[in-house]
């Protein structure tokens, strides 16, 4: 674990292995495969010609010569052909194939391209579909890190109904709250320099400089006298207590529920061994996801970490979308944050 969607040139990996989307012959080609065996170097092409050409959807392994990688894993691609000629089949098997030989190699980590999306014309949507669906599976029974490797955004896409349906939520939500935003901090300031504690302030002292002086004075009254002793011993149990009782709850185990989060097996360690432990934002809300978590319960958690989802924020928008809408699936919620250029969760 986990599953990352990463911007990148995947000849420049730094993993045990990285996939080749080739052709039959393995000798080289266009696109992704030409680039590996440029890359790679003269050594990649003389080792391929020994493995007499691979068959649509096995795999096969060559070492990684110049890249930084330990290992090739060559695949081959279906051409679309409209769907009615074992396509699916074939690009799930390409998957399957070649994670059973990175664990049979003994790989701790994997880089694949997007196969067939490109000069081979299996539809984006699917394709992305397909791949992320097989690596899912693969991920519930095994520990390893898979990238899925998007050298530009012309080669990724959503499914287009959801992707409307999410730019519409945020249209809504963000944008909206955000003229909402402005008009309150409008109403505030007036207030503000309506107030009594304006003429506290020196008669030529400006307005800015009174609001501040305001807005410190209401901060300093708001917060005097407090018990601070009493209020510490109040606080609620932390995020790292509380999410382990959460999963005590929803009868999951540790390693279902830190899969279903995308999350890393040392990561969760560390969370469970230390009740103080700080996490990220995206972390949280991963677990949120794990324990489909409704809105109210997802605040929660988010707050013992010191953290709260707000409108002023598209990735916040975005994961209240989800939400709302009871879909869990994490891989689904991280192909729609990659697509916004958010932060993904897990990883």
């Amino acid at each position: 674990m986990p599953f990352i969607i990463e911007r990148n040139d995947i000849t420049r990996m730094n993993v045990d292995a990285i996939v080749n989307a080739a052709n039959n012959t393995l000798l080289g080609g266009g696109g992704v495969d030409g680039a590996i065996h440029r890359a790679a170097g003269p050594g990649l092409v003389e080792e391929c010609r020994g493995l007499g050409g691979c068959e649509t959807g096995k795999a096969k392994a060559t070492g990684a010569y110049r890249l930084k990688a330990k290992y090739v894993i060559h695949t081959v691609g279906p051409v679309w052909r409209g769907g009615a000629y074992g396509e699916e089949e074939l690009l799930r098997s390409c998957y399957s194939n070649s994670l059973a030989l990175a664990d049979e190699l003994g790989c701790g980590s994997v880089a694949f391209p997007l196969i067939s999306a490109g000069a081979y014309g299996y539809p984006k949507g699917e394709a992305l579909s397909i791949a992320a669906e097989t690596i899912k599976a693969f991920l519930e029974e095994h520990e390893m890190t898979v990238y899925l490797v998007i050298f530009d955004k012309r080669s990724f896409e959503l499914g287009g109904e959801l992707l409307g349906e999410i730019r519409a939520y945020v249209d809504e939500n963000y944008v909206g709250m955000r003229a909402d935003k402005r008009e309150y901090l409008s109403a505030r300031r007036k207030y503000a320099l309506g107030s009594m504690a304006i003429d506290q302030c020196a008669p030529n002292a400006a307005p800015a400089a009174a609001l501040c002086e305001t807005e410190a004075a209401f901060e300093e009254a708001a917060y005097a006298d407090k018990d601070y002793e009493g209020i510490l011993k109040g606080l609620d149990e932390g995020f790292s207590r509380t999410l382990l009782k959460l999963i005590d709850a929803s009868g999951m185990t540790d390693a279902q529920c830190y899969k279903r989060a995308n999350i890393d097996r040392k990561l969760f360690s560390k969370i469970r061994s230390d009740p103080d432990y700080r996490p990220s934002k995206p972390t949280v809300i991963a677990f949120a996801v794990a324990l489909r978590l409704d809105l109210e319960a997802t605040q929660d958690l988010l707050r013992r970490a010191g953290f709260a989802l707000s409108h002023s924020f598209k990735f916040d928008v975005i994961i209240e979308y989800f939400i709302k809408n009871g879909v869990y699936d994490i891989f689904r919620i991280n192909e729609t944050l990659f697509e916004f250029d958010q932060p993904l969760l897990g990883g």
